[in-house]
Protein backbone atom coordinates (compact mmCIF):
# COMPACT_ATOMS: atom_id res chain seq x y z
CA UNK A 1 0.00 0.00 0.00
CA UNK A 2 2.84 2.22 0.88
CA UNK A 3 4.26 1.53 -2.65
CA UNK A 4 1.27 2.68 -4.18
CA UNK A 5 0.65 5.99 -2.23
CA UNK A 6 3.99 6.62 -2.76
CA UNK A 7 4.01 5.83 -6.65
CA UNK A 8 1.14 8.09 -7.02
CA UNK A 9 3.02 10.65 -5.12
CA UNK A 10 6.06 10.60 -7.14
CA UNK A 11 3.89 10.85 -10.66
CA UNK A 12 1.46 13.57 -9.56
CA UNK A 13 4.35 16.03 -8.08
CA UNK A 14 6.99 14.28 -11.10
CA UNK A 15 4.64 15.47 -13.42
CA UNK A 16 3.73 19.18 -12.46
CA UNK A 17 6.71 20.80 -13.84
CA UNK A 18 6.07 19.26 -17.57
CA UNK A 19 2.79 20.83 -17.00
CA UNK A 20 3.44 24.00 -16.26
CA UNK A 21 3.72 25.39 -19.99
CA UNK A 22 0.24 25.00 -21.60
CA UNK A 23 0.90 25.98 -25.02
CA UNK A 24 -2.22 28.04 -26.58
CA UNK A 25 -3.65 27.06 -30.29
CA UNK A 26 -1.55 28.42 -33.16
CA UNK A 27 -4.48 30.71 -34.07
CA UNK A 28 -4.77 32.15 -30.26
CA UNK A 29 -0.58 32.88 -30.54
CA UNK A 30 -0.65 34.65 -33.62
CA UNK A 31 -3.93 36.28 -32.49
CA UNK A 32 -1.40 37.46 -29.18
CA UNK A 33 1.96 38.77 -31.27
CA UNK A 34 -0.39 40.50 -33.62
CA UNK A 35 -2.40 42.20 -30.78
CA UNK A 36 0.89 42.42 -28.71
CA UNK A 37 3.20 44.30 -32.13
CA UNK A 38 0.23 46.61 -32.87
CA UNK A 39 0.08 48.08 -28.95
CA UNK A 40 3.79 48.48 -29.01
CA UNK A 41 3.74 50.33 -32.25
CA UNK A 42 1.08 52.80 -30.99
CA UNK A 43 2.48 52.90 -27.80
CA UNK A 44 5.15 54.15 -29.47
CA UNK A 45 3.32 56.83 -31.54
CA UNK A 46 1.77 57.70 -28.09
CA UNK A 47 5.07 58.06 -26.32
CA UNK A 48 4.20 55.32 -23.76
CA UNK A 49 7.30 54.88 -22.11
CA UNK A 50 6.77 52.18 -19.80
CA UNK A 51 4.28 49.91 -21.98
CA UNK A 52 6.46 50.20 -24.99
CA UNK A 53 9.48 48.87 -22.65
CA UNK A 54 7.46 46.32 -21.29
CA UNK A 55 7.17 44.48 -23.87
CA UNK A 56 11.17 43.42 -24.19
CA UNK A 57 12.65 40.52 -22.25
CA UNK A 58 14.98 42.00 -20.04
CA UNK A 59 17.97 40.74 -22.16
CA UNK A 60 15.59 42.40 -25.30
CA UNK A 61 17.67 43.74 -28.64
CA UNK A 62 16.65 46.24 -30.62
CA UNK A 63 18.69 46.87 -34.00
CA UNK A 64 17.92 50.14 -35.68
CA UNK A 65 18.52 51.43 -39.33
CA UNK A 66 21.99 52.51 -38.70
CA UNK A 67 25.12 50.29 -39.21
CA UNK A 68 25.53 51.22 -35.34
CA UNK A 69 22.30 50.97 -33.90
CA UNK A 70 22.39 47.82 -32.35
CA UNK A 71 21.02 48.57 -28.72
CA UNK A 72 20.68 46.16 -25.32
CA UNK A 73 16.92 47.06 -23.99
CA UNK A 74 18.73 49.03 -21.70
CA UNK A 75 21.01 51.15 -24.11
CA UNK A 76 17.75 51.21 -26.28
CA UNK A 77 15.50 52.95 -23.22
CA UNK A 78 18.69 55.86 -22.95
CA UNK A 79 18.14 56.37 -26.15
CA UNK A 80 14.51 56.52 -26.95
CA UNK A 81 13.91 58.42 -23.53
CA UNK A 82 14.14 61.75 -24.42
CA UNK A 83 11.62 61.09 -27.75
CA UNK A 84 9.21 59.35 -25.75
CA UNK A 85 9.55 62.87 -22.99
CA UNK A 86 8.88 65.32 -25.96
CA UNK A 87 5.17 63.45 -26.01
CA UNK A 88 6.13 61.41 -29.68
CA UNK A 89 8.45 58.65 -30.09
CA UNK A 90 7.91 57.19 -33.67
CA UNK A 91 4.66 55.91 -35.49
CA UNK A 92 5.16 52.89 -37.24
CA UNK A 93 2.34 51.32 -38.76
CA UNK A 94 2.27 47.41 -39.94
CA UNK A 95 0.64 47.50 -43.29
CA UNK A 96 1.52 43.40 -43.40
CA UNK A 97 2.52 40.67 -41.21
CA UNK A 98 3.93 36.50 -41.11
CA UNK A 99 4.18 35.00 -37.93
CA UNK A 100 6.18 31.58 -37.51
CA UNK A 101 5.33 29.73 -34.46
CA UNK A 102 8.26 26.92 -33.46
CA UNK A 103 7.29 23.18 -32.86
CA UNK A 104 7.16 24.01 -28.66
CA UNK A 105 4.97 27.17 -29.44
CA UNK A 106 7.41 28.97 -26.72
CA UNK A 107 9.36 30.65 -29.54
CA UNK A 108 7.89 32.83 -32.14
CA UNK A 109 9.73 34.49 -35.22
CA UNK A 110 8.02 37.43 -37.32
CA UNK A 111 8.15 40.19 -40.33
CA UNK A 112 6.37 42.87 -40.84
CA UNK A 113 5.66 46.00 -43.49
CA UNK A 114 5.29 49.12 -41.84
CA UNK A 115 4.44 52.14 -43.22
CA UNK A 116 7.15 55.05 -41.66
CA UNK A 117 8.50 58.36 -41.74
CA UNK A 118 10.95 57.13 -43.61
CA UNK A 119 8.58 55.21 -46.18
CA UNK A 120 8.25 51.40 -46.11
CA UNK A 121 10.74 49.83 -43.33
CA UNK A 122 10.86 46.12 -42.48
CA UNK A 123 10.70 45.23 -39.22
CA UNK A 124 11.35 41.48 -38.13
CA UNK A 125 11.91 39.88 -34.47
CA UNK A 126 12.05 37.07 -32.29
CA UNK A 127 9.58 36.78 -29.31
CA UNK A 128 9.73 33.93 -26.50
CA UNK A 129 7.46 32.32 -23.91
CA UNK A 130 8.93 33.20 -20.47
CA UNK A 131 7.16 33.86 -16.96
CA UNK A 132 3.58 33.33 -18.40
CA UNK A 133 4.26 35.98 -21.19
CA UNK A 134 5.32 36.58 -24.55
CA UNK A 135 8.64 38.81 -24.09
CA UNK A 136 10.69 40.45 -27.20
CA UNK A 137 14.02 39.13 -27.11
CA UNK A 138 14.99 40.49 -30.58
CA UNK A 139 13.89 43.73 -33.00
CA UNK A 140 15.25 44.53 -36.21
CA UNK A 141 14.27 47.71 -37.98
CA UNK A 142 15.18 47.79 -41.65
CA UNK A 143 15.02 50.18 -44.49
CA UNK A 144 13.32 48.79 -47.66
CA UNK A 145 15.12 49.58 -50.78
CA UNK A 146 13.21 49.10 -54.34
CA UNK A 147 15.63 46.92 -56.61
CA UNK A 148 15.43 49.70 -59.45
CA UNK A 149 16.35 52.18 -57.33
CA UNK A 150 19.51 50.26 -55.29
CA UNK A 151 22.19 52.04 -57.41
CA UNK A 152 21.37 55.30 -56.17
CA UNK A 153 21.28 54.36 -52.78
CA UNK A 154 24.69 53.13 -53.18
CA UNK A 155 26.07 56.13 -54.62
CA UNK A 156 24.37 57.90 -51.46
CA UNK A 157 25.54 55.64 -49.14
CA UNK A 158 29.02 55.80 -50.72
Amino acid sequence: MRFLLLAALIGLFGCSTEMEFQPASPEQIKKTINTSLDDWHLNAANAKFKPYFDLFSPNGIYIGTDQKEIWTVEEFKTFSKPYFDKGKAWSFEATDRNIYISRSKQVVWFDELLSTWMGTCRGSGVFQYNDSKWELEHYVLSLTVPNEKMDSVIQTIE
